[in-house]
């Protein structure tokens, strides 16, 4: 299958109101800003967007917007994470009826599989879609399995699955997964703090949190890197290193969707049992991205 997918994929926030009711058009009107600062891709409803608060139902409604925003100019991806094999089956069913581009797909949700079962995870939803590109999700830290090299090495002989999302945290994984496959897959960076680091061993892209906020930042940082303009990537990168951090704790989304609407580039609002951050935490943030902006840098001579 020939997907030339690359560059920055930012999973995009699902957008609250204080009810906790969806706005649809404030996620759109995010994805819009997003695509006219440069991005390359679009996944909508990943951990950052918030995917396992949703009702199926509002995860299609929440598709069918965004794909109307995307508006053909980007490849658009679903996340999919759902309790069983079966589930993710019935909902790409529906994501195809969207006209989505692809799947990022984690293993089940809750349940910590082992190799042989995350194995006939994949195998399963991959034979059972074969037109539809699949991004295998490894996160071991956060869903509590790894979809190791071992596995992808079972995932070979599935011709729509490939490129893989490497959250693993472990930046020698990059290079392992080049060793063994060497093109066959195409590996995204998949953390925001070790960006730089996976685009810089080979990583053809990066699915960013922080990249809601500071979409040119992360455009021009993966840019740069691609031309090996290495003198001026680092001094970038090490002004973006404590944002991205947000990216890696357990409050990421509540953080990212702070660091959005200090921006103004969306609301904070988020569907319990998650809550806005408070206290300390909130003000950490909020001296984060003041900080960050007063020393901003200036893009245009980089």
């Amino acid at each position: 299958m020939d997907i030339n997918w690359k560059g920055v994929f930012p999973a995009i926030t699902t957008q609250f109101n204080q009810d906790e009711s969806i706005n649809y058009a404030a996620t759109q009107q995010q994805v819009d800003h997003l695509i006219r600062e440069g991005v390359h891709g679009i996944i909508a409803l990943g951990t950052v967007g918030e995917n396992c608060s949703l009702h199926e139902s509002e995860k299609i409604k929440l598709l069918s917007a965004v794909k109307e925003a995307v508006a053909g100019r980007v490849p658009l991806l679903s996340g999919a994470a759902e309790y069983t094999t079966q589930g993710v089956i019935h909902y790409i069913q529906q994501t195809k009826q969207v006209g989505v581009d692809g799947i990022m797909l984690l293993p089940g949700m809750v349940y910590s599989a082992s190799e042989a079962e995350t194995i006939t995870h994949y195998q399963t939803v991959a034979n059972h879609f074969p037109d539809i590109p699949i991004m295998v999700y490894n996160n071991p830290a956060v869903y509590g399995v790894d979809v190791s090299i071992e596995v992808m090495a079972q995932l070979v002989q599935c011709p729509n699955i490939v490129a893989i999302k490497e959250s693993s945290a472990d930046t020698r994984r990059i290079t392992e997964l080049f060793n063994h496959f060497d093109e066959r897959f195409i590996v995204f960076g998949g953390v925001d703090d070790i960006a730089l680091e996976c685009l810089l061993l080979g990583a053809k892209g990066w699915v960013s949190g922080l990249t809601n906020a500071f979409p040119k930042e992360s455009v021009t940082l993966y840019q740069l890197a691609q031309a090996g303009r290495l003198a001026e990537a680092r001094a970038l990168y090490r002004w973006f290193l404590p944002l991205l951090r947000l990216d890696t704790l357990p409050t990421l989304v509540q953080c990212i969707k702070l660091v959005d609407q200090l921006c103004g580039q969306g609301a904070e609002w988020v569907r319990a049992p998650r809550r806005p951050l408070q206290s300390e935490a909130r003000q950490q943030v909020i001296n984060l991205v003041e900080h960050a902006m007063a020393h901003r840098p200036d893009l245009s001579i980089m």
